[in-house]
């Protein structure tokens, strides 16, 4: 007896709907948003229990707390839709979903051994963006007056009184405010970084990607804690798919009739890559290439882009290539828990 239960969350309370698996509503439960009582209601559903909730602030605390009550949890990104909208019917359209087998877009929850490591690289990743954006704020100060503020040279310490005193007073305290906020960001994000290196020392898959062109430390700290497994992805597309490196192709009328009958028409249209992406993935990756194609001369990588630009592809086009070839290096690593080896890198690139 197969129950399909939609849960959807919120601060305060949780609503639950039940179907049974010929899609009949055979309960609906306002739920206090508290972990015994959520407990409780999923154990009083009779049957195998099948639970869908959406993603949101809570969904990893609800995988957690019930994914040892049911048989079966997804959590998944819930599409638009238009029309009218309440809790009862959001949970109903999770449980008719599970129950159809209509979900699209599934989120990966489990964490395993690296709770710990996924909490740090959230922090450091939120203490960089502030950091980027407390900067912004501070030249769009000197951006306001007309004053020009190449480089980075307006946030250092010995510099910043010089450019205080080129503001007028209104403007120069508020530029002092927000240099100390820069300042005091800046500090957070170092120990961020600190307790992020920290947490990756448990982790030996951690250093053998780090080895991978580009990559380090940081970087594959924030690979390991968003994938945790790489058997999640069969095959190195499925891969560039999650990091939001897939092509997106759109095309109509495939078939042309010639001399010798109906073939495959040659013309496909690109739409750039995919939108359904993990964000921090493609960043990771883009961010590789990107230092590989402008710093690191000297390695495989770079000659291989070089070749793509000389041969009339544009350099972002390009910079997306090797972002691929990338990703497609640490996968590999990851499943034979190998460091990179430029020999094979170069093998390949020969074959390409």
């Amino acid at each position: 007896m197969d129950r399909y239960i939609g849960l959807d969350g919120h601060s305060q309370s949780c609503t639950l709907r039940v179907l049974t698996a010929a899609g009949k509503d055979v309960g609906r439960e306002v739920v206090e948003t508290n972990g015994s009582a959520l407990v409780e209601a999923i154990r009083s559903i009779p049957g195998s229990r099948h639970l869908c909730l959406e993603e949101g602030t809570q969904s990893a605390w609800l995988y957690e707390l019930l994914r040892n009550e049911v048989e079966e949890i997804v959590v998944t990104v819930a599409p638009r839709r238009d029309g009218n909208k309440d809790d009862a019917r959001d949970a109903f359209e999770l449980a008719e979903a599970l129950r159809t087998s209509a979900i699209k877009g599934r989120v990966y929850k489990s964490c395993g051994p690296y709770s710990e490591l996924r909490a740090a690289v959230r922090s450091y990743t939120t203490l960089r963006t502030d950091v980027g954006r407390a900067k912004s704020r501070l030249k769009a100060i000197y951006r306001s007056r007309a004053i020009p503020t190449p480089g980075d040279e307006v946030y250092r310490p010995s510099t910043h009184e010089k450019w205080e005193r080129k503001l007028p007073p209104p403007q120069r305290e508020s530029a002092r405010i927000l240099y100390e906020e820069v300042e005091s960001l800046t500090k957070l994000w170092s120990t961020a970084e600190e307790r992020l290196i920290e947490a990756s020392k448990p982790h030996p898959i951690v250093k053998t990607l780090s080895t991978a062109p580009a990559i380090g430390t940081i970087r594959s700290a924030q690979i390991v804690a968003t994938v945790v497994t790489p058997h999640r992805f069969r095959t190195s597309r499925q891969f560039w798919a999650y990091c939001g490196l897939a092509v997106v192709t759109r095309s109509s009328s495939d078939w042309v009739c010639g001399p010798q009958g109906w073939s495959r028409s040659k013309l496909y249209q690109t739409r750039g890559l995919n939108r359904n992406r993990q964000p921090m993935l493609k960043g990771v990756f883009k961010g590789a290439a990107h230092q590989v194609c402008t710093q690191m001369t000297s390695h495989p990588l770079h000659g291989a882009y070089k070749r793509l630009v000389d041969e009339g592809m544009k350099p972002n086009i390009a910079e997306v290539t090797i972002a691929r070839r990338i990703a497609a290096a640490v996968l590999a690593m990851w499943k034979h828990e190998e460091v990179y080896d430029q020999a094979k890198q170069r093998s390949n690139l020969m074959q390409a």
